[in-house]
């Protein structure tokens, strides 16, 4: 019939030809790609920490700002501290800090920008036991220049009177205020 050397090559093809389909079906070329970068969540939390307290000095050796919070939680992806109820006194270098509060914050990964959300305010009494109070939705506040701005409605209580207008830019070390548009006053006169 066949010749022994036709029936080895005949085997020996058969042999061959298995090895190569488990070999295609068990290597893959997609085993040769480059495999996608495991994305990090955006919401993904690398550390927390419960009631939290910061202190940041001058150099003079005044105390420029002081923050609490009850919980700090960093978001790896971005860098970003979100903070509950934070509570911060802006002193200024002075003995009449302004009280800045609110239900959340977000903190840049610096520490330049304090980004305020829900029930902002911000309070001084000063040395003639003047009271003012800002209250917003949202704002934006920057310890280090002691500047504090939003796009939201805001109010003003305070120096006999107040105001209400949206958009505020407030030059905190100056104690001078900026209302940008719908601007309305009431005072008490004297």
């Amino acid at each position: 019939m066949f010749s022994k050397k036709f029936r080895n090559f005949l085997l020996f093809g058969c042999i061959a030809a298995m090895f190569a389909a488990v070999g295609y079906w068990n290597i893959s070329p997609e085993r040769f790609l480059d495999k996608p970068v495991a994305k990090v969540e955006d919401t993904a939390i690398d550390w927390y920490a419960t009631n939290t307290h910061t202190l940041q000095y001058l150099p003079d050796g005044k105390v420029q700002y002081e923050m609490t919070s009850d919980k700090a939680e960093h978001l790896k992806a971005t860098d970003v501290t979100l903070v509950t109820k934070p509570d911060l006194n802006m002193y200024r270098g002075t003995e009449f800090p302004w009280h800045v509060t609110s239900e959340r914050g977000e903190v840049n990964p610096d520490g330049t920008q304090v980004e305020l959300i829900d029930s902002v305010r911000i309070k001084r009494t000063d040395e003639k036991k003047r009271d003012t109070l800002i209250t917003s939705t949202r704002m934006t506040v920057f310890p280090q220049q002691q500047y504090a701005q939003t796009e939201q409605p805001v109010r003003i209580d305070g120096a006999g009177g107040v105001s209400t207008g949206v958009g505020m830019k407030a030059y905190l070390k100056e104690s001078r205020i900026h209302l940008q548009s719908n601007v309305r006053g009431q005072y008490e006169a004297r």
